[in-house]
């Protein structure tokens, strides 16, 4: 699973990146990669359950505190994990590139289908 990560309120990426997006996301679709994902809206009506000592409160946004805000999400599907990398190295390049004034954090994560290890 893929997340991008970034500074809450940066504003809409500009037109070049959703285009770049769209053909890299159509070549990963292609080749059966791309499985599902998308944008995310800020945290202005986001809820969060925080459980904290046996307790549940929920908290609404928007969150001051917040420094940055998983802005989108994608599930992978790779043959191995060197693939995997290279395509994330590829997909942050896309955003230096078209969205260079914008700091954006890359990171992928393998997902859990059970208590096993990762790679087992």
């Amino acid at each position: 699973m893929g997340f991008v990560r970034m500074a809450e309120g940066v504003g809409t990426p500009p037109q070049a990146l959703f285009d770049a997006m769209d053909e890299y996301i159509g070549k990963q679709a292609a080749a059966g990669v791309f499985l599902d994902g998308g944008g995310l809206y800020g945290t202005e009506d986001a809820v969060n359950f925080v459980v904290r000592n046996g307790e549940v409160s929920r908290v609404d946004g928007p969150y001051a505190e917040s420094k940055e805000v998983v802005g989108g999400w994608a599930i992978m599907e790779y043959p191995d994990l060197e693939s995997a990398v290279a395509d994330q190295e590829e997909f942050a390049e896309l955003h230096a590139k078209h969205w260079p004034e914008v700091t954006v954090i890359s990171t992928i994560r393998q997902i859990s289908t059970g208590p096993e290890a990762p790679g087992e």
